[in-house]
């Protein structure tokens, strides 16, 4: 079974999206198996994560802004603005993809992880995902 899913995200940031994979997990109704998320963009990525603390997050969003900061010299391709070529890196260091265990019908996700759509833009916008369930 492949999902699409669109996410709306209000710019640079994580935007949590455990939910939106595990009515997909739900609907197909395995009882094991793999989910697979992929994240149809070049500038926005995923990442499994702390859904406990935002502090974990927000260290983790500003650590990789410091990593790969805006208006460095050497990018040529900056047709869509300063966060635009940072962004591809970001995207290109991180995940599009992530597989996640499906154990006893539920996603096998530790008690304080969660899946995030990381979008690397300044802008926010709708965000295309697709999730496949498959035994």
């Amino acid at each position: 079974m492949i999902k699409r899913v669109t996410v709306q995200v209000r710019g640079r940031g994580l935007c949590e999206i455990t939910d939106q994979v595990r009515m997909a997990v739900d609907e197909a109704h395995l009882p094991e198996g793999l989910c697979t998320v992929f994240v149809q963009h070049t500038s926005a990525s995923l990442v499994i994560q702390e859904n406990a603390d935002p502090s974990a997050r927000r260290d983790l969003e500003y650590w990789l802004h410091r990593l790969v900061p805006e208006d460095d010299p050497l990018y040529t391709h900056t047709a869509e603005g300063p966060d635009d070529m940072p962004s591809h890196i970001k995207s290109a260091l991180t995940a599009t993809s992530l597989s996640i265990p499906i154990v006893d019908g539920r996603l096998g996700l530790g008690t304080w992880q969660g899946i995030y759509l990381w979008e690397h833009r300044r802008h926010g916008g709708a965000r295309h995902c697709l999730i496949h369930v498959g035994g």
